[in-house]
């Protein structure tokens, strides 16, 4: 990576200053703008500071964010009273460069998670149909999972019917590319890839089949930079189609999280979800009930009382199928209430357990994040991708 100038070199704030501009990340990348070698040019005349910072692409989207960080980093420092921020823009050999760094000299198409050194859990959410509110408990899962201090990435892998960046708040939002090298969007805390984040028009309608499908699911697990992540959460498509096989494929230690609604129908057809997942050797984590129950105040004694308005048991129904048939225990691990501030949430882009942690839905949701984040990854049964040799 390139090297500072730093102009004159002997002045005695120069220490203090690059200390400080160290602690600035970049907002996509998440890691030092020093470290990264986006600081081309640092310059002190008597008290005043300026500094030129190098952008990844001309039209960053996060550059007012970069220049106000940068500024405020400037200003920390004892001794200096005004601070310039300059923009540029890196060289195509500059983002080579940067772009190896950040790869840290893996092959290309290599999927970091799949490896079994991968510290990383990733946690598939699946259901066997739609409606059930799979993206809703993915979105909502993140978020409880990153209030704890977890660092977590989301991939909407539902290629159709992705709405995911709609329930974040950023379905307008462009991903930011550094050569051939994707950054996913930063939102809430979260690190957000969706195929609708990719296409020219938020309504433009993907229609693609299988092959096309398989390299657009490895483009996002291989060309995106997550970083390093404790978790990354994959909203499915429904049902068992191209893009589960291909994900059970590519991710075969991935553990899976089936979604299912009260219905019995519903319940039977999830169970075709964790079977999937276990013909491609995943390990179901549990099943989460959506839509439980409706609690409302009786107009009589004023007391809330639980309604079952789509009927009970789908959830525990599932669980105990998916125990006697996979050979392991499988457990209802959430029932998730019927309440307005969760659809309100994900039609404003505000998930309810970011704007509303103390109600009924989100409290579930926070549960199932420290249960699920209380079991640390283990090596036992996974596959290590080792091949004999001879002795």
């Amino acid at each position: 990576m390139p090297e500072t100038t730093f102009s004159p070199t002997d002045h005695p704030l120069k220490a203090a200053v690059m200390k400080a501009l160290a602690t600035v990340n970049d907002p996509e990348i998440k890691r030092p703008i020093t470290e990264l070698g986006m600081v081309e040019a640092v310059a002190l005349n008597d008290d005043k500071l300026s500094v030129k910072i190098l952008l990844t692409v001309a039209g960053c989207p996060l550059k007012d964010t970069l220049r106000r960080d940068t500024t405020a980093a400037g200003m920390s420092v004892d001794g200096v009273s005004s601070v310039d921020v300059e923009l540029g823009v890196m060289t195509d050999e500059q983002r080579s460069e940067l772009r190896s760094t950040l790869k840290g000299g893996q092959a290309e198409r290599d999927i970091p998670f799949a490896k079994a050194t991968s510290l990383t859990r990733v946690i598939a959410v699946a259901s066997g149909k739609g409606g059930v509110g799979k993206s809703s408990v993915t979105v909502n899962l993140a978020m409880a999972l990153a209030a704890q201090g977890k660092k977590v990435g989301v991939l909407d892998a539902d290629i159709y019917g992705h709405s995911v960046p709609a329930m974040l708040g950023v379905a307008e939002a462009r991903p930011t590319s550094v050569e051939d090298m994707i950054m996913p969007v930063p939102v809430l805390g979260l690190k957000v890839i969706s195929i609708g984040m990719m296409k020219p028009r938020r309504d433009q309608v993907v229609a693609w089949r299988g092959p096309i499908l398989d390299r657009a699911l490895t483009q996002m697990l291989a060309d995106v930079y997550w970083g390093d992540l404790d978790f990354l959460l994959l909203d499915l498509p429904p049902g068992t189609g191209d893009v589960a096989i291909s994900l059970g494929q590519k991710l075969p230690n991935a553990e899976v999280l089936v979604v299912t609604t009260p219905q019995q129908a519903a319940a039977e057809v999830a169970e075709r979800a964790g079977t999937m997942a276990s013909m491609m050797n995943q390990k179901v984590i549990g099943v989460i009930e959506n839509m439980s129950y409706l609690s409302t105040p009786c107009p009589h004694c004023g007391e809330e009382h639980r309604v079952d308005l789509f009927g009970s048991g789908g959830g525990e129904q599932t669980a105990r199928a998916l125990t006697t048939r996979l050979g392991y225990q499988v457990d209802e691990v959430g029932q998730v209430p019927l309440d307005p501030e969760l659809r309100i949430g994900g039609d404003n882009g505000a998930p309810v357990v970011a704007g509303h942690p103390d109600r009924p839905s989100a409290q579930v949701f926070s549960a199932l994040a420290k249960r699920i984040s209380s079991k640390g990854r283990k090596l036992a049964g996974l596959q290590l991708g080792l091949d004999p040799v001879g002795r």
